[in-house]
């Protein structure tokens, strides 16, 4: 049985295909079309997940869509006509791309795919529960899911036995944690949907001096963890703006401007909404487990890639364990709506298949080498693949898997940046050992000179550890696996030895490895460790600001010779940056990316 998952149209689209009960791809359309959390209909996404499973559009027995747009579109209206003549300006805009595109998904599949078989709809927090539910490791667990809104629900409690899941109760928009914390991100000059983890980074530079008066305010929250927000404050429900001017005079400073000067007192408002968040998501967690007495807890939507508060709910709350599907904002509801139908729907029995979240595209040695020789080679993920490909020589060196792995430890033990392109591409934000940054943790000069000279990004940001993981507990207060970078710990005092992973506040959100989910990445590190005694390094996305993650090749190759990184480490290659010409460009390539 073929099961074909989609997510589109309103942040980060993605599809995924199951087959006989196994995910066998993901990807994000981003990752395809370089456009940044594209919301378009996933047609890359889409062709590459159908042809790693080998089939056609023919071959499928259902599609399944992420949410329900009609509900979604009610709500929009009512919400429209509850704030009129407030909303005018935002209806009339938003209800041609309604009318146009977005209420006729069923057709749009049917007309895109050539497909006419059947189209199944879950609900938005359906889909965000089954993904996370029905791909984690337990067998029953509590379901929390926590994002900006789907249909009309904003976060929903339930519980997961076996293949069946139960949503028992919903806080319903406009009242809304995730378009709260958005507020905030765009109050603070950073972009909405994309940039609410600088919130996050930025929060322990700053103080909770504001946090009492946003609770006694802004926010109602009850001990259960449902609350309520002021909406005088608030212009996401009617208008084109977050907040309004009301907000703006709560904490009596004007709106920042983007890319302007971090003064303390954005700081200290960082810090406050993300202490509210957590706040409030803990009395969820604690509420959620008083009521099911359930010993795990499952979670997804894009407030559970708040690996602070997950953290959190590890260390304070009465859950033995967490998952958290790594894909958890909406590109992950394309893996609920296919999860959910082939087992909730039809009833089959789960069958552990979730492995690891390297489920996109992978490019052999072959096509590599070919690629860096110059010769004509397709890599069949997208038409346009070899879009920047100029007629600069490319020098390399093609080892053995042994020297490969010491080749490149010791150019991290050489405080060399490399490029870390191997397997298959990561589904989920972060990047995971597939198409990566790295460098060594022991020196905090290399966080400056990753933020700075390679990912052209602010300074304050922080940089995610690998660690093995039968290291974790020895380097962090942390007693299990993190493998997709979801939880965040103390450095231990005895350890801080790895200053360029080791937050402000002492903290680190950290990445675990073992062998099974990535050999040779587990491998490097460990050859890493012979040569330093040091478990640890850098790991980053690789890209540069306001770019998608690298897919191909081609794309990792022009990252690396468009930025200071020192090597590029590419399937068998080396590539040495000191052995290059420079890349020459007609343009300004930074212009060409929208900064998050």
């Amino acid at each position: 049985m073929n099961i074909l998952g989609i997510s589109c149209f309103y942040h980060d689209s993605a599809a995924c295909l199951i087959q006989d009960g196994k995910l066998v791809a993901a990807a994000h359309e981003e990752r395809f079309t370089r456009v940044r959390h594209d919301h378009e209909f996933p047609t890359n996404a889409i062709a590459y997940c159908l042809k790693q499973g080998g089939i056609t559009t023919k071959d499928l027995d259902y599609v399944g869509f992420y949410d329900k747009p009609f509900i979604k579109f009610e709500r929009i209206i009512m919400t429209y006509l509850a704030t009129f003549p407030q909303s005018f300006a935002s209806f009339t805009k938003a209800l041609p791309l309604w009318l146009r595109k977005k209420l006729w998904m069923r057709q749009l599949i049917h007309k895109e795919l050539d497909y006419h078989g059947q189209v199944i709809f879950t609900e938005h927090h359906q889909s965000h529960a089954a993904s996370a539910f029905l791909y984690s490791p337990f067998e029953e667990a509590a379901i929390l899911t926590v994002d900006g809104v789907g249909e009309w629900a904003t976060a929903t409690l339930g519980e997961g036995k076996g293949s069946d899941i139960k949503i028992f109760h919903e806080i319903k928009f406009p009242h809304s944690l995730g378009l709260l914390y958005s507020a905030f991100t765009s109050y603070l000059g950073f972009k909405v949907n994309s940039a609410e983890y600088k919130v996050m980074g930025l929060a322990p530079y700053g103080r909770p001096v504001f946090y009492d008066k946003i609770m006694g305010d802004m926010v109602c929250v009850r001990e259960d963890g449902s609350f309520r927000l002021n909406m005088k404050y608030f212009s996401y429900d009617h208008g084109l703006t977050m907040t309004n001017k009301a907000f703006a005079g709560f904490f009596g400073y004007p709106p920042r401007k983007a890319e302007s000067k971090l003064e303390q007192h954005h700081k200290d408002i960082a810090m406050s909404v993300q202490k509210v968040t957590e706040e409030i998501v803990l009395r969820m967690a604690r509420h959620l487990h008083a009521v099911t007495g359930q010993q795990y807890l499952c979670m997804a939507g894009g407030v559970a890639l708040n690996c602070v508060a997950n953290g959190r709910i590890i260390r304070e709350t009465p859950f033995k364990d967490l998952f958290v599907q790594p894909a958890a904002g909406d590109a992950g509801g394309a893996l609920g709506a296919a999860g959910f139908i082939y087992h909730t729907l039809l009833g089959n029995p789960r069958n552990g298949n979730w492995e690891n979240a390297f489920l996109g595209p992978e490019f052999s040695d072959d096509e590599i080498e070919r690629y860096l020789t110059g010769q004509p080679v397709s890599f069949a993920v997208c038409e346009d693949a070899q879009r920047y490909r100029t007629s600069t020589k490319i020098e390399f060196t093609k080892y053995s898997r042994n020297d490969l792995l010491e080749q490149t430890s010791k150019l991290i033990e050489a405080q060399k940046v490399v490029g870390w392109f191997q397997g298959r591409m990561e589904y989920g934000p972060r990047a995971l050992g597939a198409r990566s940054i790295i460098a060594d943790a022991r020196n905090g000069e290399n966080r400056d000179k990753v933020n700075l000279a390679i990912k052209f990004r602010e300074s304050f940001r922080p940089f995610a550890p690998t660690v093995l993981e039968e290291y974790v507990s020895q380097y962090f207060e942390l007693d299990r696996p993190s493998p997709y970078m979801l939880l965040v710990a103390q450095v231990r005092e005895d350890h801080r030895t790895i200053p360029a992973v080791t937050h402000v506040d002492g903290s680190a959100r950290i990445q675990t490895i073992n062998r099974h989910e990535n050999p040779l990445y587990y491998d490097l590190i460990n050859t890493f460790r012979q040569r330093t005694g040091c478990p640890v390094i850098i790991n980053t996305s690789f890209n540069v600001r306001g770019e998608p993650i690298v897919c191909t090749p081609d794309e990792a190759f022009v990252d690396f010779m468009r930025t200071h990184m020192d090597h590029l480490v590419m399937g068998s290659f080396i590539l040495n940056k000191t052995d290059m010409e420079p890349m020459k460009e007609a343009d300004d390539w930074r212009t060409r990316f929208e900064l998050d």
